[in-house]
């Protein structure tokens, strides 16, 4: 196999495992104590509001748009260009009893004065039932895809490697909410799409490394468990390299020129990304020494047939 960055030496990651799984311990609290203090600050997908489209006859200045909104009053909102530099897309949440139609007008005159030529394209309103419908669903749906996660590993590998890969992976999603939660940036449907991409990019780097550590037990008859799965990460951090590396040069690029629209986006992927390698790698494979796999697990006992006595 090709390697643009070889390794000749196996590197002893699982001498670190105790170590590596402590600060892992540490930061996935700290996501638990940030989503439970703080709490996601859910976007209007799932709160219910008011979203506009309107177009500009020039190029639109976000920040002064913002400032006009919000000297109107109309403060919590989120502008963003959607399409073109002159489509903005305008967030607002649900206050008092202002219904779409009201807001929308507010939110007209307050532009006008500084918008010649503004035009409205649309205006949709998301009540509270189906925000809460759209967080159910999206709760839902990270449930089904981590079961599903899960039996496609103990299928393809043992019970224990899938367990691993699965608390790898949780361990990922809930440090991009803590994340989220801590800095109260934005939590949109977008924000999902990223998280549950995460899902299935992590345990793709999982079933990697798995892979390599289930041939290096079949071919590797006098090494530990340890050693075999050091030199299983050791030989695919080469791919690793590329993979992520290629990937995240992909992201930054939304990140950087993608726009409001796909900022918290690629902002959740890239730390999903970041957090992905160090699961994989720290946190799945010393789960499996903690879980006690062994080559027994994965070399058939032949049964040994009882000769006929004549």
């Amino acid at each position: 196999m090709l390697e643009f960055f070889p390794f000749k030496k196996n590197i002893p990651f699982m001498s670190w495992g105790k170590v590596t799984t402590a600060i892992s311990l540490l930061t996935f609290l700290f996501a638990i104590w940030a989503l439970w203090d703080k709490g996601l600050n859910l976007g209007v997908d799932f709160t219910g509001g008011t979203v506009m489209e309107v177009r500009t006859s020039q190029p639109a200045d976000l920040p002064a748009i913002r400032t006009v909104l919000e000297n109107a009053g109309l403060t919590e909102v989120s502008v963003q260009t959607f399409g073109t530099s002159r489509d903005v897309l305008i967030r607002l949440p649900n206050k008092g009893e202002s219904n779409a139609a009201e807001t929308s007008n507010r939110v007209m005159t307050a532009l006008a004065a500084t918008n010649p030529g503004l035009e409205l394209k649309r205006v949709d309103f998301v009540g509270p039932q189906v925000g809460k419908e759209l967080y159910d669903n999206g709760a839902l749906a990270l449930l089904v895809v981590a079961f599903g996660i899960m039996a496609y590993l103990a299928i393809r590998f043992e019970w224990r490697f899938a367990v691993a890969g699965m608390l790898a992976n949780m361990h990922d999603i809930v440090i991009i909410l803590g994340v989220f939660a801590f800095f109260q940036w934005e939590f949109t449907l977008t924000v999902l799409a990223g998280v549950l991409a995460i899902l299935g990019y992590s345990v793709n780097e999982s079933v990697v490394v798995f892979d390599r550590i289930r041939e290096n037990i079949r071919k590797m008859r006098g090494a530990t468990i340890p050693h075999i799965i050091d030199d299983a990460i050791t030989r695919t951090m080469s791919r690793t390299i590329i993979t992520h590396g290629s990937t995240q040069l992909m992201v930054l690029s939304m990140f950087f020129f993608g726009g409001e629209a796909l900022h918290n986006f690629a902002l959740a992927l890239t730390i999903g990304i970041m957090f992905g390698i160090y699961s994989s790698v720290l946190v799945a494979s010393p789960l499996l020494l903690m879980f006690g796999v062994k080559r027994e697990h994965f070399i058939k006992q032949v049964e040994k047939k009882e000769e006929a006595v004549v």
